[in-house]
Formats: C-alpha cells, sequence, structure tokens
C-alpha cells in the first residue's frame, strides 16, 4: 500500500518525536502567559489584570487588611506586591515586571491554568460535582479557584514551600447544605478554601494568610478557612477574622 505525501510526511514527524523521547500525545507541562511587554507602575490593560491574580498574594508585609485589587490598572498597591514576590524569588524587588519576573510568574501556571502545586480536582465539590450546582456557574467558579490558588501558591512560599492540603474548596449547594454550611457560604463561590500546612499550627497558617489578601480567615481547631470575600459583588463584602 502507498503512502501518500502528506501521510509520509505526518509519518516521519511521529518518528522524530518518538526518537527523541517525546510523547505525541503528550500536554506541555506548563502554559506561558503572553506578557508582550515590561509592565510598570502606570501601566493599564488585560496583562495588568493577570499580573494583578498572580501577585495577589503579596498583599502586605505584615497582618494588614488589605487586599491586590484586580481592576488592571497598575498601581501603588500592585508595584508594592510585585516587589515582595521579586523578593521572595530572589530577584530585584523593583516593582517592574521584566522579562526575569514574566518567566519566574510563568513558572508557577500550568497548561490547564491551574498553578504549580495545585490542581482543579483538589478543589472540586465533595460531593462529586465538580464546579457544577454552586451559587455561580460553572465557568466563573473556575476562575475564582484559579485566583485562589495564586494567594495558596503565595502562602506557601511565605511557609517555607511546604505543602498545603485542601480539606474544603468548592462546595455545590447540596453538598454545602450537607455539611451544615451557610446557604451563601463563600465555599459555593469557588472563593474559599479550608486548609492546612504543613508542619504548621493553626496560628502560623492564620499569621501568613493575614499578609496574603484574605479578607476571611477563621480559626478552627485543626484546619484554618481562607477566603476573598471582599473582591467579589456575591461575596459578604466585609472583613471577617475570627481568628
Amino acid at each position: 500500500m502507498s503512502i501518500g505525501p502528506l501521510r509520509l510526511v505526518a509519518a516521519l514527524a511521529m518518528a522524530v518525536l518518538v526518537f527523541s523521547g517525546v510523547s505525541a500525545t503528550s500536554a506541555p507541562e506548563a502554559a506561558a502567559y503572553d506578557w508582550s511587554r515590561e509592565l510598570r507602575e502606570g501601566d493599564s490593560g488585560a496583562d495588568v489584570t493577570e499580573l494583578q491574580i498572580r501577585a495577589a498574594g503579596w498583599a502586605a508585609d505584615g497582618a494588614e487588611q488589605t487586599f491586590v485589587a484586580v481592576d488592571g490598572k497598575f498601581g501603588p498597591g500592585t508595584k508594592a506586591a510585585v516587589a515582595r514576590f521579586q523578593k521572595a524569588y530572589g530577584l530585584d524587588g523593583s516593582g517592574v515586571v521584566d522579562g526575569a519576573t514574566q518567566e519566574k510568574l510563568n513558572s508557577l501556571e500550568k497548561a490547564d491554568g491551574s498553578t504549580a502545586h495545585f490542581e482543579f480536582a483538589e478543589f472540586h465539590s465533595k460531593d462529586g460535582a465538580g464546579f457544577g450546582g454552586g451559587n455561580a456557574d460553572e465557568s466563573t467558579v473556575r476562575e475564582n479557584v484559579r485566583r485562589l490558588m495564586y494567594k495558596l501558591e503565595a502562602i506557601r512560599k511565605k511557609a517555607g514551600d511546604a505543602a498545603i492540603t485542601v480539606n474544603s474548596g468548592f462546595r455545590s449547594k447540596a453538598h454545602n447544605e450537607n455539611v451544615g454550611g451557610a446557604a451563601n457560604s463563600q465555599h459555593t463561590y469557588g472563593i474559599a478554601a479550608d486548609i492546612v500546612i504543613s508542619g504548621k499550627s493553626v496560628s502560623q497558617t492564620i499569621d501568613l494568610a493575614k499578609t496574603s489578601g484574605m479578607s476571611g480567615i477563621i480559626r478552627y481547631n485543626t484546619f484554618t478557612h481562607v477566603d476573598s470575600r471582599m473582591e467579589y459583588p456575591y461575596g459578604t463584602q466585609y472583613w471577617y477574622w475570627k481568628v
């Protein structure tokens, strides 16, 4: 049976991939956001919005009820958060998002939009609903969870790269009711998580959360609840640190 030109080219390409040890069906380990320009104070746009999402966990140097506004405007708060991120990762701390900073930001991103140390599945509702059946649609919940992941990446880094276990992330309304959650629980929007940091006490976890733009922090005996309720119109719209 003869092989047409297009099939021959495809076969040769497959052979090259196999010979080089690369699977033709494997997904890339990480995606790379196209920053396309250096970012600095005064800039605005979608790339600034993405930057703010990724730098949100670096909101403060100490315990402070503040967060990085995700508004696409590179102001002083964004610059300060970027500088903290840079210093934490051994960069210059200038607050200017240059190539080295962009590379480091991209190292935290995986191909499916999750982050280096977290999987979307970790945040799925425990009743098998995935990101469905909540008080927001699935795509909104997924994006909210993605934003939450970057704050948790910051907490993880501040904890000395200690692993974080997510006991509860998003909850469907049915699952939330079954566990006795409030009808308007932040979990039902994908903006909350109950976490445990390996080797850290609840008090230590709370201290880290207080620097990371978490507007909701609640102490429990064996875990800590964190959320971003101030940043969303369906959040409770006030700070709640019950610590």
